[in-house]
């Protein structure tokens, strides 16, 4: 898995009209350099598509850190009160602005990153136009190496002259775009950085022609604290971005780096949403038979019942009249039903036959189309009871023991009888 480090001139340049090529390098999850070079961003589809994360290192010229203190705030309501904290000191609206606020020191005070939402936005939407699966934007200021007690710098060429960047802090820095004017801009860096040491970082071809330069400088101001020059190297950006703390992608909201993961889900939930619905018609089309077979059932049942019985004017349950008209039916003719209880108490009577002691009833009553039986302690044990289950069952009739020495003798389902 790899990282896409991207150095994007500054917007002045940009407007300018030169053409703009940015410096980049692909690090692998170890930091190791795997490729560096310098191209125009439209050039870089290939990398930022193969890329896990892409890292847009904004020019620090396009980024302006300020210092706030604000109260103990969730993270949403700080994101709400931001636009007030850094009104009075934002020339313009708060609203045209992408604002970012990094972790609060023991006082309170954040360091609030504000750049130009237009801006930022054509740049994410370019990379993730690109395919960039993930995207980072970082101020370039925070990404320069800082030793406490110094000041960070490097200066750059562009295309349209020389960018500035400064780190006065861990949490603090600035930049500039500067005509290409080697002698002004080493002032310039001198002027800004007071009477702090400065480490300068220069190209590797830049460091011959600054060196001179430098110790007239320095010569000319009499300061012990000089400026130490020290060739760039992509590896100083890499080990730096990882501690910046600032990303400005999440502030985009909906604009920003998880458009893309949403991009990448597109065709997957498509074809979820159409299996879903190739599910929901399917279960619809079975219900909707089922409901006509039910109805056709309903339907034959009432037929027949009314062939049957053409005098019922009322019919709210077939099968059940049906079932108590048969019930009925059988005893005008003199037959019990199944559940009544000469019936219940017949099979009994037979079944109980097969014991070889008899006299083991201590009460016997009719409840609820049941035999309820008690019998004597000490009478029945487990082999004459499962005999007697035997009995029964072939007289198709069902012994249940709710208590110990507790009976309920009824006929067992589909054994027939009717309910009045």
């Amino acid at each position: 898995m790899t990282t896409l480090l991207i150095r994007y001139p500054a917007k002045a340049s940009v407007d300018s009209g030169a053409a703009q090529t940015c410096p980049f390098a692909l690090v692998g999850d170890g930091g190791n350099l795997l490729q560096q070079g310098a191209s125009a961003l439209g050039n870089l589809a290939d990398l930022v598509a193969s890329s896990r994360r892409v890292v847009l290192l904004l020019a620090a010229a396009d980024v302006t850190l300020l210092r706030v203190v604000a109260p103990p705030l969730s993270a949403a309501r700080l994101k709400a009160a931001l636009p007030a904290l850094v009104e009075e000191q934002v020339l313009g609206d708060p609203a045209d602005c992408v604002l970012a606020a990094g972790p609060a020191d023991a006082e309170g005070g954040r360091t609030v990153a504000v750049v130009q939402r237009s801006w930022i936005e054509v740049l994410v939407k370019a990379l993730l136009a690109q395919g960039a699966h993930n995207v980072s934007v970082l101020p370039a200021q925070l990404c320069l190496p800082f030793q406490p007690g110094s000041v960070s710098a490097a200066l750059s060429t562009g295309d349209s002259g020389f960018e500035l960047i400064l780190r006065q802090s861990q949490t603090m820095g600035l930049g500039l775009t500067l005509p290409a004017q080697p002698q002004a801009a080493l002032q310039t860096l001198r002027a800004m950085a007071g009477d702090e040491p400065v480490t300068l970082y220069l190209a590797p071809a830049q460091m011959a022609q600054f060196a001179p330069l430098v110790a007239g400088i320095e010569a000319g101001h009499g300061m012990g604290h000089g400026i130490t020059l020290m060739e760039d190297h992509w590896a100083h950006w890499v080990a730096a971005s990882r501690t910046a703390g600032l990303d400005l992608a999440p502030a985009l909201g909906a604009s920003g780096a998880n458009a893309r993961q949403w991009q990448r889900w597109r065709w997957p939930l498509r074809i979820a949403a159409l299996a879903l619905l190739v599910n929901v018609a399917g279960l619809n089309i079975e219900w909707l038979r089922l409901k006509r077979e039910a109805s056709a059932i309903s339907l034959s049942m009432l037929q027949t019942f009314k062939a049957a019985y053409p005098k019922e004017a009322v019919i709210l349950d077939p099968a059940a009249q049906m079932r108590k008209n048969i019930s009925l039916a059988k005893a005008d003719g003199g037959q019990p039903a199944a559940d009544e209880f000469t019936a219940l108490s017949a099979a009994f009577g037979e079944a109980l036959g097969v014991l070889p002691r008899k006299d083991i009833i201590a009460t016997l009553e009719y409840r609820e189309r049941a035999l309820q039986i008690k019998v004597k302690p000490n009478t029945v044990d487990a082999g004459t009871l499962a005999q007697l289950r035997s009995a029964l069952a072939a007289r198709k009739l069902d012994l249940s023991e709710a208590t110990p020495g507790t009976w309920q003798i009824r006929p067992l389902n589909g054994a027939g009888g009717g309910k009045s």
